[in-house]
């Protein structure tokens, strides 16, 4: 009796955690497609959602004509009703019913899973190439056409297919924008492809989906939709590069990251290949891919990217540089604009 007392306490906080599974952030849900192929993804899961719900129906209802008709009644203890073990035709039927039902689900899946893989989709201006690279833990994004290489946001325009080309330069990673396409997996000396496209402007949170180390939950990116002219001007902008600093803090801080940061990171074409392009960061949506973009969290990221995501590359300059000299490299990246 303790038990069932116990089970109908904590019914209610299974019922409201039943209905938080099904929450999900703005643009990254697959149930709120923005994009062709997040649609008809989308589609097949209801397509497939739809038969598990008839098979449910068709057994509940004869389970429970089984329990009714076949209840023991007073007075038929000892009654047997008629065995039907050996029945050829009801174990043809239990078994081609269920082949039947798989071959109406696996024709669209198959279809749907080769065109949504087939990268020749358009041709010269009808499509926008991205090569993406996954690092751990952080997503680089080539443009090849456009001459522009970026980090943590990818940008771009409504209306045209995109073409991602993917590998990975250590680990196993996979990308996965929930909201516009499903997931694909970045394998290291291995390129895969996927194509997607977007509907509306606005942010797509993106997300490695393959576990790749300590920080793997933390790997995030965003996908950001703009019109085809703001994304003709942000490739202008982008490969005019950002203004020079203007403030002395943030001249000094420009000092600061030529003589500490250079090597691994890059602003336009000139510095290291190895770490985030950083370009246009002071546009950028998160600070290491995933904390609030605001010069606090940047100064703690300076100082000790270990304790904000484990596992990360990134030396710590804690003890490297002053509080002075970390505020003076805020400034300089925050003046890291492409807008004009």
């Amino acid at each position: 009796m303790k038990k069932w007392r116990l089970s109908l306490r904590l019914f209610p906080l299974f019922a409201i955690a039943l209905l938080l599974s099904g929450c999900g952030k703005e643009g990254l849900s697959t149930l709120i497609p923005m994009g062709t192929v997040a649609k008809e993804q989308a589609d097949l899961m209801l397509f497939s959602l739809l038969i598990m719900v008839l098979v449910m129906v068709v057994v509940i209802v004869l389970f429970t004509y089984a329990i009714i008709k076949f209840r023991k009644k007073r007075g038929q203890e000892d009654f047997i009703p008629k065995q039907v073990e050996g029945n050829a035709k009801l174990e043809l039927l239990w078994t081609i019913i269920p082949i039947i039902l798989l071959i109406i689900l696996a024709v669209p899946t198959i279809s749907k899973t080769f065109a949504h893989s087939d990268t020749h989709v358009a041709k010269g201006d009808d499509v926008i190439k991205v090569k993406v690279t996954g690092h751990q833990y952080w997503w680089e994004f080539e443009y090849p056409d456009q001459k522009i290489k970026t980090a943590q946001d990818l940008v771009i325009p409504t209306g045209k297919k995109v073409v991602v080309e993917l590998t990975s330069k250590d680990v196993i990673h996979a990308f996965w924008v929930p909201a516009l396409a499903g997931k694909i997996d970045a394998n290291p000396g291995q390129t895969t492809s996927l194509w997607l496209d977007a509907d509306k402007e606005g942010t797509y949170k993106g997300r490695c989906a393959e576990l790749c180390g300590s920080s793997h939950a933390l790997m995030y990116f965003n996908v950001k939709a703009v019109s085809p002219d703001e994304f003709k001007q942000w490739s202008k902008d982008m490969k005019d590069g950002p203004s020079a600093p203007t403030t002395a803090s943030a001249k000094k801080g420009e000092q600061i990251f030529k003589n500490n940061c250079m090597s691994c990171h890059a602003v336009g074409e000139k510095g290291g290949q190895t770490a985030p392009n950083l370009s246009n960061f002071a546009d950028r949506e998160n600070i290491a891919g995933f904390k609030e973009h605001n010069k606090k969290n940047l100064k703690a990221w300076i100082k000790n990217p270990g304790k904000i995501k484990p596992g990360a590359e990134m030396p710590s300059f804690e003890d490297e540089l002053s509080d002075d000299q970390i505020n003076a490299l805020a400034d300089y990246l925050f003046s890291l604009s492409v807008k004009k």
